[in-house]
């Protein structure tokens, strides 16, 4: 397993890989943000991190910005290279397609202006098989 230095990153990007986001894309969603990281030269800037479920499956496919603290919902490959070309190059977030955004007085808080939060989905239970509704 590799060793990162990661002194001088400004972003660590988290590209959720759990079973439903990669059934909505969570594979091609990390191959193009990896991708436009390399094409823009951000490799010394920008860390990325495939992760298991990150709870909001039905926001799938979930990418979260840190330390901004922003969660956004249902990437696609071509969304979320425009999140590595607006957020994390010009520094501005793309609220229209985040759930949350961090704020440091509030914490974590509902970004789409005046909505309200979207629904939580099923959660599995003991008795369901495993990959249910995943």
């Amino acid at each position: 397993m590799a060793t990162w230095d990661l002194r001088g990153m400004r972003h660590h990007l988290f590209i959720c890989n759990g079973g439903t986001c990669l059934r909505h894309g969570g594979e091609e969603v990390t191959l193009a943000v990896r991708e436009e990281i390399a094409r823009l030269g951000l490799d010394d800037l920008v860390h990325t991190t495939r992760t298991r479920c990150n709870g909001r499956c039905q926001d799938a496919c979930v990418m979260i910005v840190y330390p901004d603290g922003v969660w956004y919902r249902q990437m696609t490959p071509e969304k979320a290279r425009e999140v590595v070309r607006i957020h994390l190059c010009e520094g501005a977030p793309i609220r229209e397609w985040a759930t949350y955004e961090f704020d440091e007085e509030a914490g974590c808080k509902w970004a789409p202006a005046g909505e309200s939060e979207a629904p939580v989905g099923k959660r599995k239970t003991a008795n369901e098989p495993k990959g249910a509704n995943r």
